[in-house]
């Protein structure tokens, strides 16, 4: 049994894909070729959104527009702990301060009520000045982008949706890609929609903003190559990789479907996964549960083990209490539902190629 069954997903476009990759390899343009336009302009009407800039990683699908909006020190970002080092890695890169919000307990994102404590307290502080808040779509789950805007509205904050996991997700059939200012998202091999190395996109209905994120992706140059205008960096998608996901976004509606028919199949039997709010459609990037105690997710992860079932944690640290993240002075027991899960959620196999009774025979150990 796989986590995540990629092997099977090839046999399926490999063909088709072998065929670009040799236009590729007889046009010669291996870097924002061709394909990466047409990448970007299917990309834009998947989403329905004016812009789509793609990147060299979801990483950079979160710095870039950070750049963009000059971020840097004195600044405030607000964003989760639950979730992957590169969300608040982006921030202190530029020199600004790491805000983080403790999550739901029932969603695992971005709290919205201790959201506004979080920016109440800066303010107060004086200290900072807040500038952005990051939301995560946990595990394809999109965040409360209502209340966060209205936020963010009420505070001139800036909005970066992460929609790293969540790309074909939607909040009552609006596509992830049109929340926020702007969303990331990442085509790291495991997400939903994934290529063959690193890659990264940027979704914006702002024109100015979309022209600042083209030139910042490569050496902040516009005109001319030679000259930049701004500081940039080197963030441009492989032709290669576009043709990879314009190959995968032809049938990953049908994927996202078979992921949804595995999530009702698990949640049968299961009580104790992410809760997924009415209007809500996840993109089921991963399929997690949370257990009584830390020895009980020990024990289930050893069992599964010992049935060839694999299993990861995401995540096992929250970010605040990294080692690269201490100078920020948190401590434990200061975002109590984020350490509380990081101790007891763990991931089961997710993908549009898990069958029924590889369900069925991890249901058996569960229940064991």
């Amino acid at each position: 049994m796989e986590f995540l069954d990629l092997k099977t997903q090839q046999k399926r476009f490999r063909k088709p894909l072998e065929k670009r990759i040799n236009k590729i390899l007889d046009h010669g343009a291996y870097i924002m070729g061709p394909e990466v336009f047409e990448l970007e302009q299917k990309l834009a009407d998947y989403c329905g959104v004016k812009h789509a800039i793609s990147c060299s990683s979801g990483t950079d699908a979160l710095l870039i527009p950070l750049m963009a909006w000059e971020v840097g020190p004195g600044d405030a970002v607000f964003t989760t702990p639950f979730t992957y080092v590169a969300t608040a890695e982006v921030i202190s890169i530029l020199g600004a301060t790491p805000v983080f919000v403790d999550v739901y307990e029932s969603t695992y994102n971005i709290d919205c009520d201790k959201l506004e404590i979080e920016i109440n307290k800066v303010i107060d502080d004086g200290k900072l000045k807040p500038k952005a808040i990051i939301p995560v779509d946990l595990f394809g789950l999109p965040a409360r982008y209502r209340l966060i805007d209205k936020i963010a509205k009420k505070y001139n904050l800036k909005v970066i949706e992460d929609a790293a996991q969540s790309f074909g997700g939607t909040i009552r059939d609006k596509k992830v890609g049109m929340f926020g200012d702007v969303a990331a998202t990442s085509f790291y091999p495991a997400k939903p929609l994934g290529c063959y190395g690193d890659g990264g996109a940027i979704f914006t209905n702002d024109d100015n903003l979309a022209e600042e994120c083209k030139a910042i992706r490569i050496h902040g140059t516009k005109k001319d190559k030679y000259n930049s205008e701004m500081i940039g960096l080197n963030g441009r998608l492989d032709s290669i990789q576009a043709a990879v996901l314009l190959e995968k976004l032809s049938f990953f509606d049908e994927e996202l479907e078979r992921r949804i028919e595995v999530d009702k199949y698990y949640r049968k039997y299961l009580n104790n996964a992410q809760h997924h709010p009415k209007e809500y459609q996840s993109a089921h990037a991963l399929f997690s549960i949370v257990l009584g105690s830390n020895s009980k997710r020990n024990d289930l992860v050893e069992r599964l083990s010992k049935n060839k079932i694999p299993s990861v944690i995401y995540y096992k640290f929250p970010i605040h209490l990294m080692e690269a993240f201490s100078y920020l002075g948190y401590k434990e027991n200061d975002l109590d539902v984020s350490e509380k899960l990081s101790k007891t959620i763990v991931s089961l196999p997710m993908h549009p190629y898990l069958e029924t009774t590889d369900i069925d025979k991890i249901i058996e150990v569960l229940k064991g």
